[in-house]
């Protein structure tokens, strides 16, 4: 089985995870855009079970169809590493695709709140878009 981790710039805070990813996907909310400091962010979605070291902070939010999810992110460089959404967090974590620093990682196969991507980002050959989160 497959196993990855995904850290912090500075090292301090890391998720390991099992397996190839549930999902891979795009998002381009506007709470992604500021979040990541892009203009979409890209997640992987894994199964339990996952392991973090380290110390994170917690940042909570309700996204745009009621869902309520909880960030976390290194307080020593400020990196958003993973977040969890309530109801799920035993079953589930999303980690930020750019953490694994992996250039071989898979590609997303869907992009969601296309209603707010920029004009200039061309998505990938394949990718399925939605107006909003289809979930």
């Amino acid at each position: 089985m497959v196993s990855r981790t995904a850290f912090c710039s500075c090292g301090q805070l890391r998720i390991q995870v099992e397996g190839e990813p549930l999902g891979v996907g795009l998002c381009h909310c506007l709470a992604c855009q500021r979040r990541t400091g892009s203009v979409f962010a890209t997640l992987a979605s894994f199964a339990a079970p996952y392991r973090v070291s380290g110390r994170a902070t917690e940042f909570a939010r309700v996204g745009d169809q009621g869902a309520r999810f909880t960030f976390r992110f290194c307080p020593v460089c400020g990196t958003t590493l993973f977040h969890t959404e309530e109801g799920h967090e035993q079953s589930s974590v999303s980690v930020a695709v750019g953490a694994f620093a992996d250039p071989r990682f898979p590609a997303p196969q869907v992009a969601v709140h296309d209603c707010r991507r920029h004009p200039w980002v061309q998505l990938p050959p394949g990718v399925r878009a939605y107006d909003k989160d289809p979930d």
